[in-house]
């Protein structure tokens, strides 16, 4: 067993490992030397068996040179772990050959001038994609600096993020856009950033998004650039693409997946309804009283009951919507629009598609002509969007909320982590957490 402080009591010597430490350490291609308990540090001295080396260069067997000490971080346990790697070094048996002297690499133990020994660099790429790590909590918990940590866990990043089979079996697509950062755009660039998300649906139809990708800019270019770039095979293979209702998203869309059905975010659908009351409030109250509002004005106490779904209103909110209009004849208004607006929510929530897709249609064919501007105003938008807009009802509901949700979990990262200054440490960590480096 182990011993805090005179290493363990079953080795022999070098030459004879404890099977056991090593199997309790967990190390692949070492034997433990010793193990010992200091300064709040766990210290395991490790070295590799002997074996035959060949010089790198011109295959000649070396001759051994004496050890160094290196000292890794390891993954921590109740206190940080340090590894002492008594690593061979050799001298080339050859005269003639230029590589003089080397030392023993090992892989599968720690990367090439790595401080952090491989499972400690899988373990903090786990704490980061799953446990809402921060670079700094990970440095903290290891003992080393933020650099280390970054340096170490960087080329695993970039190695998964040039992967192409992650965007193989992609047949959703979303898009959005998000700030980046709030600085002057000539120190960073540009503050906009769009996501594209995938959307596909598993074998058993739940929506598992996770983000592809994150380009500068906010345009249709920008992202007709990124479809352009991911190659024919990846075009085809989308077949629907929801898009708030932003028209160079949608000229991107029309112009590089013409295979694709666009279909407009129900969200946001909704919220353009709920603007549209919420305006035709304000103007009323203006009209009627001559400022904004008030307590005590009667459209100024519904304001959030004019927000809500009518089926989720209770008896008291009813009363105190009914009440607010009557108090004037030209509240009426607002309630014809507030109408409007449920009628619209109304075709997202019907059990079937079918008649979903009805009230759509006449949504779209009735509000342009609604003398309330705002709603026919609303009903010119739709009009617009009519294809993409009816399309969600044939498209088996598809939607951009699985987007939304990406750009929530991105929100809470960048908090997390106090804001970012490099644009691409921030693309990948954020391909990290939100699934986007995982094929």
């Amino acid at each position: 067993m182990l011993h805090p402080t005179s290493g363990c009591a079953d080795a022999r010597s070098a030459a004879d490992p404890c099977s056991r430490c090593d199997l309790l350490v967990g190390l692949d291609g070492v034997h433990v030397e010793h193990v010992d308990r200091r300064d709040g540090l766990l210290i395991v001295t490790v070295s590799t068996p002997a074996a035959p080396t060949g010089c790198p260069l011109c295959g000649v067997v070396a001759i051994g040179r004496g050890r160094r000490r290196r000292v890794l971080h390891d993954v921590p346990g109740v206190t940080r772990v340090r590894i002492v790697w008594r690593q061979r070094v050799w001298r080339c048996g050859d005269v003639g050959c230029a590589k003089k002297t080397f030392v023993e690499q090992l892989p599968s133990l720690v990367a090439r001038r790595g401080s952090l020994t491989r499972r400690a660099v899988d373990w903090a790429i786990g704490q980061l994609r799953r446990e809402h790590a921060t670079i700094e909590g990970l440095r903290r918990q290891l003992g080393t600096s933020w650099k280390t940590v970054w340096r170490a866990v960087e080329p695993e990043l970039v190695r998964l993020a040039a992967d192409e089979s992650r965007f193989e079996n992609v047949t959703t697509l979303g898009v959005d856009e998000h700030i980046w950062h709030h600085v002057d755009h000539r120190k960073r660039g540009p503050k906009e950033l769009t996501g594209m998300v995938d959307l596909s649906r598993d074998s058993t139809g739940k929506t598992r998004a996770r983000l592809l990708d994150l380009v500068p800019g906010r345009s249709g270019k920008a992202y007709a650039s990124w479809l352009s770039e991911r190659g024919e095979a990846f075009r085809q293979n989308v077949k629907v693409a929801a898009l708030d209702p932003f028209a160079g998203y949608k000229t991107a869309i029309d112009d590089t997946l013409e295979d694709a059905v666009a279909v407009l975010d129900a969200f946001h659908v909704v919220k353009l309804g709920t603007a549209a009351v919420d305006e035709v409030r304000r103007r009323v109250q203006q009209d009627t009283l001559g400022h904004r509002g008030r307590k005590g004005d009667p459209l100024y106490g519904i304001q959030t009951i004019l927000r809500a779904g009518a089926e989720n209103l209770t008896d008291k909110q009813r009363t105190r919507l009914a009440a607010a209009i009557e108090a004037d004849p030209a509240h009426d208004e607002v309630f014809v629009a507030w109408q409007c607006a449920q009628q619209l929510r109304s075709a997202y929530h019907a059990k079937d598609l079918t008649e979903g897709r009805r009230i759509a249609e006449r949504v779209v064919d009735t509000f342009h002509t609604c003398p309330i501007p705002e709603i026919a105003r609303l009903g010119r938008t739709l009009r617009r969007w009519r294809s993409a807009f009816l399309a969600y009802f044939t498209t088996s509901r598809a939607n951009n909320g699985g987007t939304e949700a990406i750009n929530g979990i991105i929100e809470l990262h960048r908090r997390l982590a106090r804001g970012y200054r490099n644009r691409e440490n921030y693309r990948l960590r954020m391909l990290l957490t939100a699934g986007g480096l995982t094929p």
